[in-house]
């Protein structure tokens, strides 16, 4: 199976983009505790159709001139984290939800928030799955592996940029 990755400059910094195969399998802001251990295979990938539309569609995304993504993703983590990766997916372009909203989502009561905070920081696929839409119950910023500046900028991208 191909596997590579690539770095792409975008208004945030670096991002780097990891696929295999046909399928783009985490996206981070590089520098983040999560992107040396995700690089394997071969770097410079521009001619990897995946790795170069995804770059293109998250500069895009970053410019406020796209709401969704339209490359193959794949997840890859426990049933658990898969179930709070495709809540997270659902959270519309400038919303957001916060962790005791998408605990209460997977039918489950708060002893679950942890578990839902743990699933939500392993999250591969940085903005694809829209990770920085969830914020705390009373409604301050929290958590957020590509930085919380990161996070605030994305919130206010969207914001800036819905359709009114």
């Amino acid at each position: 199976m191909n596997s590579g990755y690539i770095r792409t400059e975008t208004s945030l910094g670096p991002v780097i983009i990891v696929s295999e195969g046909e399928a783009v399998t985490a996206v981070v802001f590089d520098g983040t505790r999560r992107s040396p251990d995700m690089l394997s295979g071969k770097e410079d990938g521009q001619d990897d159709a995946p790795l170069s539309l995804a770059a293109v569609q998250i500069r895009e995304y970053l410019e406020g001139q796209r709401r969704e993504f339209r490359f193959p993703v794949r997840l890859s983590g426990t049933p658990f984290q898969r179930d709070v990766w495709e809540i997270l997916r659902t959270i519309p372009y400038g919303k957001t939800l916060s962790y005791r909203d998408i605990t209460r989502l997977l039918e489950k009561d708060d002893r679950y928030l942890r578990a839902v905070g743990s699933a939500i920081s392993r999250n591969p696929l940085m903005m694809i799955v829209p990770c920085h839409r969830v914020i705390g119950s009373d409604g301050s910023l929290t958590g957020y592996a590509g930085g919380l500046d990161r996070k605030r900028a994305l919130l206010e991208l969207e914001q800036r940029h819905m359709p009114r």
